[in-house]
């Protein structure tokens, strides 16, 4: 990635309500702290468009203020499109069954741009969906650590 200009990354999950909007917005708040916002280009989106214009579900940004973790309250889910895939230089992925529905919307991957998450901590496990489990602790946790290895391999750079 070139370091003079930002790094678009977008980060996606099943519906657009839990896990992508919060690494979004773990991700942001991560790169404000290390004065590097300006570095980066942060969104979410969906594979799936069944929560298609719907708010963060309210237990994920429950969680996110319970961290003290700034969000846009007026954010909307969206689906993934074809065109994101070359708008954004990294597709971070929340577990393998969104890599198996990403593939029918942007196809193959010849950039190398789409990874799993938790692939920056060493583990390719899933970072587990809150809606099923209702563990939106667990699920941030995994995603601070997601996103605190992926902007250290970002900014060692």
């Amino acid at each position: 990635m070139s370091t003079n200009k930002a790094v678009r990354i977008l980060f996606v999950c099943h519906g657009n309500i839990c896990r992508s909007p919060m690494a979004e917005y773990i991700m942001k708040d991560l790169a404000a702290k290390a004065g590097r916002q300006d570095s980066f280009t942060i969104e979410s989106a969906a594979v799936s468009s069944e929560e298609e214009g719907n708010p963060i579900y309210p237990p994920a940004r429950r969680c996110l203020s319970l961290h003290g973790i700034p969000f846009d309250s007026s954010k909307r889910a969206r689906r993934m499109t074809p065109a994101d895939y070359d708008r954004f230089d990294l597709v971070i992925c929340m577990d393998s069954s969104n890599l198996r529905w990403m593939r029918r919307i942007i196809g193959d991957d010849p950039c190398g741009k789409v990874r799993l998450l938790m692939g920056y901590t060493g583990s390719g496990r899933d970072v587990a969906d809150p809606w099923y489990t209702g563990d939106f602790e667990t699920t941030f946790q995994d995603i601070l650590k997601g996103c605190s290895a992926l902007l250290g391999s970002l900014t060692e750079r």
